[in-house]
């Protein structure tokens, strides 16, 4: 047997494996009480602190390009804040993923806005929820689905099997999950027709030639235009929304915000930067929260970026 021939019977087995590991530890994480699970989150923050991990390195270099008015001090502060938040998003999942509907709504302790979006589906051309990677999207995703049918669009991960485990833990509650392509657009742009909600992560990173660079933080970041595309097209309302960790294990508070205005106008260049604003006033509100360790600016234009400012509203 050749050793390509070799490696690839070998990779089944170790998706398999890494399966098997993830689905047990989602089970060990399920069952304990929140506050214990965040506790252990801080230590996996603490650890990716000390070890001096790729995933510091990047929320140095973001918190650093983003939030410059800060001191080094509290910069380095804010990084550590935010590792270990980072941390209770690893730990939390499994009690997000594997938790009863029942367990999930109790955990929701606090919802502010929730008119905004009641008024926005009484319109009648459905409802845009935009999620950013802020506190716990996933609760907050699966507790919007317990009370309204839902499209969400996602990013197909490496591993099939992943996907698999992924897709039933978020939809187990009646959400739609649809790929990004055009098979989910198009099943975007049916939802918004039925009047129903449909959810997208505005500030991940969209794949070449499905995004344009609009200000965050006054810095040119790669932004996807489908969200723009979806509200010309079907009048749809935006609306943000944010999931954030109460102290001490004490649960959840979601919150939902009209979008700015600027989102609704026809010029992309305008809407994009409107929408950047919006996420970043929702960040400003708890920082520590958002989820630094993603690489936002990873694509950077080509030509000199001029920021264009669009007041949040």
């Amino acid at each position: 047997m050749s050793k390509r021939t070799a490696q690839s019977h070998g990779r089944p087995l170790r998706s398999a494996l890494r399966l098997f590991l993830l689905r047990s530890l989602l089970r060990v994480f399920a069952a304990l009480p929140l506050r214990l699970s965040h506790t252990i989150g801080i230590g996996f923050g603490w650890l990716a602190w000390a070890t001096h991990s790729a995933m510091r390195k990047t929320a140095e270099e973001n918190i650093q390009r983003c939030l410059p008015e800060l001191s080094p001090d509290e910069q380095r502060q804010l990084v550590r804040e935010t590792l270990h938040e980072t941390g209770k998003t690893i730990t939390e999942l499994g009690m997000i993923w594997q938790g009863s509907k029942s367990r999930i709504e109790s955990l929701a302790t606090q919802i502010e806005g929730q008119e905004i979006l009641e008024q926005a589906l009484a319109a009648g051309h459905g409802a845009i929820l935009l999620a950013p990677h802020s506190g716990a999207w996933e609760l907050g995703g699966l507790y919007t689905a317990t009370r309204t049918p839902m499209t969400t669009l996602y990013r197909p991960p490496r591993e099939p099997a992943f996907e698999e485990l992924m897709n039933r833990a978020r939809e187990r509650f009646g959400a739609q999950l649809v790929p990004a392509n055009r098979h989910g657009v198009k099943a975007l742009l049916l939802a918004l027709r039925r009047g129903e909600v449909v959810a997208i992560l505005p500030d991940q990173e969209p794949s070449v030639g499905e995004g344009e660079f609009a200000p965050f933080f006054g810095q040119p970041a790669y932004t996807v235009t489908l969200i723009h595309h979806l509200m010309q097209k079907t009048g749809a309302i935006a609306i943000l929304g944010r999931t954030e960790r109460l102290p001490r294990g004490q649960g959840y508070s979601l919150h939902y915000f009209a979008a700015p205005a600027g989102m609704y106008d026809p010029d992309p260049a305008i809407a994009l930067a409107a929408l950047n604003a919006g996420v970043e006033q929702m960040v400003r509100e708890n920082p520590a929260q958002y989820q630094w360790v993603y690489r936002r600016f990873r694509r950077q234009p080509v030509h000199p970026f001029k920021a264009q400012v669009t007041p949040y509203e």
